[in-house]
């Protein structure tokens, strides 16, 4: 099924408390990022980029925090946000050079929720950069198909589809669900050349304040 997609409302998006705008230089975002297993791994493995954790939980995002206390990373920012209005707030076009969405709710009851169905898909786009990567995983095959078919018939993008290998550990949920057994896959979207967005001008909205 096609799920329809309408116009994000960006400028309805009030900044996330105590937000703190970010320099418009080249850097990599994992929205859930959970405890922050994969983000201090890859932080740690790929010290020439920074990475910008969004976690919206609080309790997850206080053990992601305390764990990057132990495991000091320069180049991991931790932050404590939901994530839409923080990347309309912060974010410039074409800043980022990767997102990361790892096994994230697969909204069971309401589909219109799940990552590609989103308006704010259109968004996220815009701040990706020409040739920048989003990569998407899930143990749910019918996400990963339905992702895939909107990716084919609406957002117009190519994409890899992988199975994710037995000896992966990226995330606590990848460790549970490859000890189960169960297939896990990621598609890995990439942005190419003369991509465009009704977004492509639209500047963060730091001037604002939460409240306002």
């Amino acid at each position: 099924m096609i799920m329809p997609i309408r116009q994000f409302q960006a400028q309805r998006m009030q900044a996330p408390r105590d937000f703190t705008p970010i320099e418009n230089t080249p850097i990599c975002v994992e929205i859930g990022a959970g405890k922050g297993k994969h983000a201090l791994l890859f932080s740690g493995q790929q010290p020439q980029h920074t990475l910008y954790a969004i976690e919206r939980t609080r309790e997850k995002f206080l053990a992601m925090q305390k764990q990057h206390g132990l495991e000091p990373r320069d180049n991991l920012i931790p932050v404590h946000a939901d994530a839409l209005p923080w990347v309309v707030h912060a974010l410039h076009p074409a800043q980022v050079e990767h997102f990361f969405i790892l096994y994230p709710n697969p909204e069971p009851h309401n589909p219109a929720q799940r990552w590609l169905n989103m308006p704010f898909f259109e968004f996220l786009l815009s701040r990706l950069h020409t040739g920048g990567t989003i990569t998407l995983a899930s143990n749910i095959p019918e996400y990963i198909e339905e992702a895939e078919q909107q990716l084919i018939n609406v957002w117009k993008l190519p994409y890899q589809k992988e199975k994710i290998a037995q000896t992966s550990a990226r995330t606590h949920f990848e460790i549970k669900y490859l000890e189960r057994g169960e297939l896990c896959q990621q598609l890995v979207i990439t942005k190419p050349e003369g991509y465009s967005t009704r977004f492509d001008e639209f500047a963060p909205l730091q001037g604002q304040v939460h409240g306002e």
